[in-house]
């Protein structure tokens, strides 16, 4: 089968291997019909910073349907679309156990601790798969790992109802946490560097945007920031105002950027957001009623075979749209326009 392969930093290869394994004791095979490029994929292509074997089929945003699973799984059949959980946990730590997955002593993330969905199938632990929705078309349910870490990230913010939001950063979280924000009553500050990607997320959520140096001194007191870059966040926590929180999804490099005491003088509350816990079965769900929304989220749609070209195309800036979604099922051809499911 197809299957593009992550081998070692800036090695990403399109390559014919053996169909995954048949399913044992609490795994399924899903047969992979839609995945979306995520930033954390080309961050890990251009630096290495997560690989942990070699190689390993990339992509923890997809979606498909069971083709195969082991006797004692019950939540999902053959023949079930599903969503999946992106999160590779060892379930027995305490955060596990309580519930706090995301924050596991032994975290790892499918598409780097195991083969990820970038291929034409994959075998999965069954808890990493949801039943999906019905009535969602794939392109969009491959869009619920991301959603789940924005409404993640909402929930960690804590902002009151109809508050105003700055988001920095208009990338696909970005851009589905404005969504999410602007859905729920609050007024949306988006700010980023690519005008064109700014002004388009502005139109789909009804916000406003300003450059960076344009946001004045204590005039919002909540924010989420997407870039994780080190003058963003440093901006942002000299200007944010007195009892704020800031919101960090985030990744950047491993760098001190932080003045402890304007933390403490201006009682600012800085939250870390890593991935999601509970929230990707509410994601599941609200894509129902997002799915008219979500098509202006994505720029194209590519086959397995495109996935390097397209990498090169995110990293030197030149995708001015959201999100690129691949079509795992061979042969397609690529192009904006949505083929029938």
């Amino acid at each position: 089968m197809l299957a593009v392969r992550l081998h070692a930093r800036g090695d990403l290869r399109v390559e014919n291997i053996e169909r995954p394994a048949q399913p044992r004791s609490g795994e399924v095979t899903v047969r992979v019909t839609a995945a979306g490029i995520c930033g954390s994929d080309l961050h890990n292509f251009k630096t290495g910073a997560w690989i942990s074997r070699s190689p390993s089929v990339a992509g923890h945003e997809f979606t498909g349907t069971i083709s195969a699973a082991g006797d004692d799984v019950r939540h999902v059949r053959v023949g079930d679309r599903v969503i999946v959980d992106s999160r590779y946990l060892c379930g027995a730590c305490n955060a596990c156990r309580e519930g706090r997955g995301q924050v596991c002593e032994k975290l790892g993330f499918i598409g780097e601790a195991i083969d990820g969905g970038f291929a034409e199938a994959v075998t999965l632990p069954a808890r990493n798969v949801l039943k999906a929705p019905e009535h969602v078309p794939d392109r969009h349910l491959a869009m619920a790992e991301p959603l789940a870490v924005s409404l993640h990230a909402l929930r960690r913010l804590g902002a009151p109802a109809g508050a105003p939001l700055v988001v920095t950063g208009c990338g696909p979280i970005g851009a589905l946490v404005a969504l999410l924000a602007s859905r729920s009553g609050h007024h949306v500050t988006l700010v980023d560097r690519n005008e064109r990607r700014s002004a388009r997320v502005a139109g789909l959520v009804a916000g406003r945007v300003l450059k960076m140096d344009e946001l004045a001194f204590g005039s919002f007191r909540h924010a989420v920031e997407t870039t994780g870059h080190e003058q963003v966040i440093t901006t942002l926590v000299e200007r944010i105002a007195g009892c704020g929180t800031i919101a960090l999804i985030g990744i950047g490099r491993s760098t001190p950027v932080i003045d402890p005491v304007r933390l403490v003088e201006r009682e600012i509350t800085l939250a870390g957001c890593h991935a999601f816990g509970p929230e990707l079965q509410e994601a599941g769900e609200l894509l129902r009623s997002l799915s008219s929304q979500l098509d202006a989220f994505i720029a194209e749609q590519i086959p397995l075979r495109a996935v390097p070209e397209a990498y090169g195309r995110h990293i030197a800036g030149e995708v001015d749209g959201l999100k690129t979604i691949i079509l795992c099922r061979e042969p397609w051809h690529g192009g904006r326009d949505f083929p029938e499911e």
